[in-house]
Formats: C-alpha cells, structure tokens, sequence
C-alpha cells in the first residue's frame, strides 16, 4: 500500500462508490478526504505534468504545500513557487490551485517568471 497520488488520470469527483475504493492511509482518513479537507486545488498542466514527470505527491507533502500556501497568503503572496523535497511547484496562491510542477532532473536551468514570492520548505 502506498499513500502517493501520481495523478495517472484527472481527479474525479468523490462519490460513495470511489471513497470505498480509495485505501485508507492508516490515520482514519483517506487520501481523497485529506486532499478535500486541504482545499488545494490542482490545474489540468499541473496534473499532466505531475503524471507525465512520475512526481509521487503523498499526504504528508500535500498538508506541508497546502502549510506553505497559507504562509504565503498570510504575507499577500498571489502567486509562489514553492520549493518543496526536491520539487517546484508554481502555486496560484489567491485560486489555492497548483499550476505546475516540476520534479528534481528538470528544476536545472529554469527560469521562474511571474511570481511575487517564494515559499522553501
């Protein structure tokens, strides 16, 4: 059993027969339900790249970003780029949504523009 979400497909709605189908993470909850309760949303690029570049995200990591995104919106952040075990993530601070993400072999060489914060945790 592992609790990484790789986002093979887009996250569909939660309806009584998926939240049976989703394992528990062994704390109560599901992963389904944790990410429901973080708020965070995740855009269509972010969830190709996530699936594309094989980022595994789990519960822990997605309640440290949906943390960061609080700090930075606490600061008036809009936009950040959240620096996070070896991933960047381009998060819309004010729509609480990931726009992108990029894993550790392809962080070299980029150039983040249209930021106004960052957030390293």
């Amino acid at each position: 059993m592992t609790d990484k979400i790789y986002f093979p497909e887009p996250i569909l709605q939660p309806t009584p027969a998926r939240d049976r189908a989703v394992k528990d993470t062994g704390k109560g909850m599901s992963f389904e339900e944790i990410l429901k309760q973080q708020s965070l949303k995740f855009s269509a690029h972010a969830k190709e790249r996530i699936a594309h570049r094989k980022i595994p995200l789990d519960v822990n990591q997605i309640q440290r970003l949906n943390s960061a995104v609080e700090k930075a919106a606490a600061k008036g952040a809009k936009d950040s780029l959240i620096l996070m075990d070896n991933l960047a993530l381009i998060v819309s601070v004010k729509n609480r949504t990931v726009v992108t993400a990029i894993d550790g072999k392809n962080i070299k060489g980029n150039v983040f523009t249209n930021i106004d914060s960052a957030v390293i945790i």
